[in-house]
């Protein structure tokens, strides 16, 4: 089964060649899909403007843009400033959401089961092996927990939901830290992989006892069961807009060189300690400027007129004073 999907909107058959044609490509993170989707259903609708994104992982995303061969690249997983500037591009966060863990266990319902950063981090290096292990019994003393072992779900792909997932695993386990670190790959010690928020998704909701990470609006699209999450203040929280939004309300962007931010582990007793954004990529000086002229009309749309689509799928959009921003650096660093 193939879990990459491509969004085609208002492409058009070339009787010569087959082949669909498309006003703007992109291509990246799986994260954002589900809102880059529904953006582009509604930008077709008003403008009969096309946009034609391949959901592959933000790995594959940044090589393509690199490679040129895509008019915008998208990732989870920002790049830092001094390989923006080496690469000649321009990078800016187009919205917010978050990564839930998702679980299929008999008889637990969505939000029942709790976990903390610690136990999620030994869960993924392998050491707590079965359901009813003490650590994670101790975090749910009412919850009936199967004695069956644990199937640990991740990505195989270069994933900027990997990089978020693993950076917050870095911050709240200390081993993971040292073992492993933060990556958009990295050295899984233990576990299945599966390619793109979709194939974690797909796998976690056909395997039973079985946990992943996935972006939210995949664990809601394919009705799995999300644990909640003990965040840094110490507080159980559940995955909602506000637990993303109070995480998102610390970010400082407008001192971060690159828009660079990481969001996990915010502060705040109502924060969802696993938000993240997610960011587009264009080249300042791109070879086909009528492309990223169009590309840049999609994302001043998606800006002006997206928020409450990105709402109904819980993404989080971005605040108006950050818009103000990235709409400065589209006119001073974007050549058109």
């Amino acid at each position: 089964m193939n879990f990459l999907r491509t969004i085609v909107v208002a492409g058009m058959v070339a009787a010569s060649t087959s082949a669909f044609a498309a006003d703007i490509t992109g291509a990246g993170a799986t994260f954002p899909f589900p809102i880059y989707s529904k953006w582009a259903d509604a930008y077709k609708k008003e403008t009969g403007n096309g946009l034609n994104y391949q959901s592959i992982g933000s790995g594959a995303g940044i090589k393509q843009i690199q490679a040129k061969t895509v008019t915008f690249g998208a990732t989870d997983a920002p790049l830092k400033a001094e390989q923006l500037e080496k690469d000649g591009l321009v990078q800016w966060p187009m919205v917010m959401g978050a990564i839930v863990p998702v679980v299929n266990l008999e008889g637990i319902k969505p939000g029942e089961l709790v976990l903390s950063g610690e136990v999620l981090g030994d869960i993924y290096l392998g050491k707590i092996k079965k359901w009813d292990d003490a650590a994670i019994a101790k975090l749910n003393p009412k919850l009936k927990l199967p004695a069956d072992a644990i199937t640990v779900v991740r990505r195989s792909d270069g994933s900027g939901t990997t990089f978020v997932f693993s950076d917050y695993l870095s911050k709240a386990n200390a081993e993971w830290k040292t073992k492993v670190g933060t990556g958009t790959a990295v050295e899984w010690p233990t576990g299945v992989g599966a390619k793109g928020n979709e194939g974690v998704a797909g796998n976690v909701g056909q395997t039973k006892n079985s946990i992943g990470y996935v972006e939210y609006a995949y664990a809601k699209q394919n009705k799995l069961t999300h644990a909640a999450v003990i965040n840094k203040a110490g507080k159980t929280v559940q995955p909602t807009l506000a637990s993303f939004q109070s995480a998102a309300s610390n970010a400082d962007w407008a001192k971060a060189p690159g828009y660079y931010v990481i969001l996990t582990e915010q502060p705040g007793d109502a924060s969802w300690p696993i938000t993240a954004a997610t960011f587009i990529l264009m080249h300042k000086d791109a070879t086909d400027k009528a492309a990223s002229k169009e590309a840049i009309k999609f994302f001043k749309w998606a800006f002006e007129k997206g928020d409450k689509m990105a709402e109904e799928l819980d993404y989080i959009p971005m605040p108006e004073s950050v818009v103000k921003l990235i709409e400065k650096t589209w006119s001073s660093d974007i050549k058109s």
